[in-house]
């Protein structure tokens, strides 16, 4: 199993440096390259498309921007990994296009679980900070649902039960024996049906929807 290459961008020297090695460490992960602005992002993900992007958010550049144009070219992951602390910059980035979002002072297991998370195709949020970015996420998607009427086909219906219950793709895929990447594509129809931009979104959408507050209607 080939490991799961790595960019690392970071305009910090000594934590561009510590995150290497760390990676470099781990047989599971391999670093494709390294840099230090936004605009470096797109540069190594249009010339590498490594699997997993790392990110920091206080760089030179438009770094939303930037990881809203990458996820759009190429099939890449952004994992975000800052001291950003305010939910509004979580929210960002995910609306962007970010898969995770960690903040530093996390522990290396951490950031290397939420690297293969990502990878995989779920989200991650540090435990202790995803709270807050849920209740942003959730203000959001409540005022885009309201008077909303969503038809769910019965496949997408159960699929949305399984998401209420924390299933990951992987687990729905097993549990009703279809493959992995038909999941995928029932989720781009769900955030399409739900108007949701990620996979949160749609989670908090299905929680609205099954509480009653909305009709669903199923055929």
């Amino acid at each position: 199993m080939c490991p799961i290459s790595v960019a690392l961008v970071d305009d910090h020297p000594l934590m561009l440096a510590g995150l290497t090695e760390i990676l470099r460490k781990q047989p599971t992960f391999s670093v494709a390259a390294t840099g230090s602005s936004a605009d470096d992002i797109l540069d190594i993900g249009l010339r590498l498309a490594p699997d997993v992007f790392i990110v920091d958010l206080m760089m030179p550049g438009n770094i939303f921007d930037v990881i809203a144009k990458l996820v759009e070219k190429i099939r890449t992951k952004i994992l975000v990994f800052t001291a950003m602390t305010g939910s509004d910059y979580a929210v960002r980035a995910l609306n962007a296009g970010a898969s995770g979002y960690v903040l530093k002072g996390s522990s290396a297991q951490e950031l290397l679980q939420a690297i293969a998370t990502v990878h995989r195709g779920d989200m991650f949020i540090t435990p202790a900070f995803a709270c807050k970015v849920i209740e942003e996420l959730k203000i959001a998607s409540l005022k885009k649902m309201t008077g909303t009427e969503v038809k769910l086909s019965i496949r997408e219906g159960q699929i949305i039960r399984m998401l209420l219950r924390g299933f990951t793709n992987r687990q729905i895929a097993a549990d009703l024996q279809i493959g992995e990447k038909t999941v995928k594509n029932y989720m781009t129809i769900l955030m399409q049906k739900l108007n949701a931009r990620n996979r949160l979104e749609v989670l908090l959408a299905a929680q609205k929807l099954e509480g009653g507050t909305d009709p669903i209607q199923r055929h």
